[in-house]
């Protein structure tokens, strides 16, 4: 027991370090957070499927986004790979102890969805130090928008082989919860990421 506390610990560290670490890596400005902070993030996470569930993992860094679709767009999608990270390291582990091919699957897939969401950050990232002559926004962003669409398929295919392969009990339970959030998580940064394309920014 104090091994499995010990090891969840781990793992939130490591997911809260490397958001920060996301962060951090943009530059963003400090400052004091500002309803106009906290409405933007909020008008941004409507247009998402899973807009609560947005608006509480992003307001945190309202201050830091303030009225920037792009910031935005690479918090989301960070936050979305430390999800995927974390469920990754989960399943993992998982896989060694229970004889499921769906969840020795998962961990595949999950993974899959981790660097396509990886590609998609590092293109973001570029996007903020355009160079003359470099890819037009429309044509980088169609990139982001395909890896972060096949990020979401590969979330949905691990959802499907558990609940369709999986016996019921509480592992199942377990994993289809930490999957699902992936899958949320995915979805509401590929609609963020959507709305920033079609603004043209």
């Amino acid at each position: 027991m104090a091994r499995q506390l010990y090891t969840l610990s781990f793992l939130h560290l490591a997911t809260l370090l490397f958001v920060l670490r996301t962060i951090s890596a943009v530059r963003f400005p400090p400052g004091p957070t500002t309803t106009n902070d906290l409405d933007f993030i909020r008008t941004s996470c409507n247009a998402t499927l899973y807009p609560d569930v947005c608006f509480t993992s992003l307001a945190g860094y309202a201050s830091a986004v303030q009225y920037n679709p792009a910031r935005l767009a690479r918090l989301a999608v960070g936050v979305s790979i430390s999800r995927a990270k974390y469920t990754t390291a989960y399943l993992s582990k998982l896989s060694r102890t229970v004889a499921s091919p769906a969840v020795h699957d998962c961990v595949s897939n999950v993974g899959d969805a981790m660097e396509q969401m990886r590609g998609s950050l590092r293109q973001l990232r570029e996007m903020n130090h355009r160079r003359p002559g470099a890819p037009t926004f429309r044509f980088q962003m169609s990139n982001v928008q395909t890896w972060m669409s096949a990020a979401l398929t590969d979330a949905e295919t691990c959802n499907d082989g558990i609940t369709e392969e999986m016996e019921e009990g509480e592992t199942k339970t377990a994993v289809c919860e930490r999957v699902a959030d992936v899958k949320r998580f995915t979805s509401n940064a590929l609609a963020i990421v959507n709305t920033y394309a079609n603004s043209g920014a």
